[in-house]
């Protein structure tokens, strides 16, 4: 007998060993391991505003290993996050204040060739592009809108998980059983087999505090996709522009080379029937060339512009190219509220403006999620099913039972001040850049409205009066020359390098007037002039 249980000890001692080489976890014991914590207030547009307060994470969400030192009914089978009531708060780096991103450079005109106001004015094809079909072409096909939209369905999938409710822990144990067997002589036991339940109870409302902010953060989420839209629809209307721009400037330079080939026709008239020098006709033909050059310059920069208005449209390349705008130099302009009406809609329907306030919400949630954070879950205990074996004593039946039970955990310490603490912080530090939100968008507000009316009374003045007399000096010089009056080509060229001069700062402030209108609506935040 006492060889056979040492055996069995023996025995019993590599089954162990050999469990303790292979084994990676057993229950019951306390886990190392961190929950894993459901969602994330991330994405590609950077921190949710008001997201610092910590996430809405349950701890009782995601489970833990089981808390308890040995098994039976006296002990429940519930996560370790219980006794860890702050678990899945860590907060998030503050959220960096976002800025329109600056205009791009204007279209550049040929820094040599001559150009010239052309007669007329032409707003393209019947069948061209508008700006609203160009819209509507970048809210569905651009890439970057496309990628930052699937953020929305993202933080929706995180509302799901907010909401989620703890699952009920099965636990099945059988505890008392000998080393052998029982008897009269060697009494104990009975032998035991529990079945028992345990169900978590969000009795401080946990589930409903981080439900709050998972619906707060999904506003955010949605508000900044809509500033994304605003943004990218400021950058549309820049390449739109873009090629308005370069258009207008291939029909310039072709203006300026129809009028310096008519002069040329006359001068060479003039050189075989009277006695202007050749030399003045070798140098128009030299400034025929020139122009030449610079409407091929100016017909590549058109190219590229439409390739630049493609890449935001996802167009392929060719398609890019043969793109045709039905947009004038200068629109109808409606008139535009006062200054202190520009600043109040800006701040009232701005996305990053409202997104903001949003998150102020957020962190007052994220606040309230905390302060419900410190009670962990109450696990009810149910135990079906209780059977001991009595077979070891004569003429007695075996004998089943059931158990409840309840476990409370007794808010003793409050294990989540620090995380309450963060919260309260991140309230503060949210509304202070709420304020700088507003007072940033006030300032591009004023900015791009002292823009708008800059460009507006220095394009006026100079169709009033300034283009009006260069073309003027113009017509009169080349009357005189072509007439011989004004023999020295000298004076003529410098006449002609003045209106040629003119005539690019005219195009310059008209394609500059025609941004400042969607630099105005992009600050705005709405669309206030064509």
């Amino acid at each position: 007998m006492r060889s056979r249980t040492l055996n069995w000890f023996l025995a019993t001692g590599m089954l162990i060993g050999c469990l303790v080489q292979e084994a990676r976890g057993q229950a019951p014991t306390l886990g190392t391991e961190l929950p894993q914590v459901p969602g994330s207030s991330t994405s590609m547009f950077g921190a949710i505003p008001g997201s610092g307060g910590g996430t809405f994470a349950s701890p009782a969400v995601g489970g833990g290993q089981i808390l308890g030192g040995r098994p039976g009914a006296a002990t429940p089978r519930v996560p370790t996050s219980l006794s860890n009531p702050g678990m899945g708060a860590d907060s998030l780096a503050p959220p960096s204040v976002p800025a329109i991103p600056p205009l791009a450079p204007l279209t550049q005109v040929p820094l040599y060739g001559t150009l010239d106001v052309p007669t007329g004015s032409e707003d393209g094809p019947p069948n061209g592009l508008t700006f609203d079909q160009a819209l509507e072409l970048l809210i569905r096909e651009n890439l970057d809108l496309r990628a930052r939209r699937i953020e929305i369905p993202s933080a929706q999938a995180d509302v799901i998980t907010a909401g989620l409710r703890g699952n009920p822990i099965l636990y099945a144990d059988s505890q008392l059983i000998p080393y052998g067997a029982f008897s009269n002589r060697r009494p104990g036991g009975p032998t035991q087999y529990d079945l028992n339940i345990s169900q978590p109870i969000d009795y401080s409302r946990k589930r409903t505090a981080r439900l709050a902010v998972a619906t707060a953060t999904l506003k955010a989420v949605e508000l900044q996709y809509q500033d994304a839209v605003r943004v990218q629809i400021g950058n549309l209307a820049v390449a739109y522009n873009g090629v308005v721009s370069a258009r207008e400037t291939v029909r310039f330079a072709e203006a300026g080379l129809q009028g310096i080939e008519r002069v040329l026709d006359v001068n060479r008239k003039l050189q075989k029937f009277s006695d202007r020098s050749i030399g003045d006709v070798l140098l128009f033909e030299a400034q025929q060339g020139a122009a030449k050059v610079g409407l091929m310059d100016a017909r590549e920069g058109l190219r590229r512009a439409k390739l630049a208005l493609g890449g935001l449209l996802n167009m392929p390349p060719l398609q890019a190219e043969s793109i045709e705008l039905l947009a004038p130099l200068k629109p109808v302009e409606p008139p535009i509220p006062p200054g202190e009406e520009l600043a109040s809609m800006a701040l009232s329907c701005r996305p990053d403006v409202v997104a903001y306030r949003v998150g102020l919400k957020v962190a007052k949630a994220s606040l309230d999620l905390q302060y419900k954070n410190r009670f962990a879950d109450a696990y009810l205990l149910y135990q079906p099913y209780t059977f001991q074996s009595l077979t070891y004593l004569p003429n007695t039946q075996n004998a089943t039972s059931w158990a409840i039970g309840i476990t409370v955990p007794l808010p003793v310490f409050n294990r989540n001040q620090g995380n309450i603490a963060r919260a309260k912080l991140n309230i503060e530090q949210s509304e202070i850049q709420l304020r700088a939100v507003e007072r940033l968008a006030i300032e591009q507000v004023r900015d791009a409205e002292m823009e708008y009316h800059q460009t507006q009374r220095f394009l006026d003045d100079l169709e009033r009066t300034v283009l009006p007399a260069a073309k003027q000096a113009m017509t009169v010089a080349e009357r005189l020359y072509l007439l011989g009056e004004t023999p020295n080509i000298t004076s003529y060229l410098t006449v002609q390098k003045q209106y040629n001069d003119i005539v690019r700062q005219y195009r310059d402030t008209a394609v500059r007037h025609r941004r400042s209108m969607s630099g105005l609506n992009t600050a705005v935040g709405s669309r206030i002039l064509p």
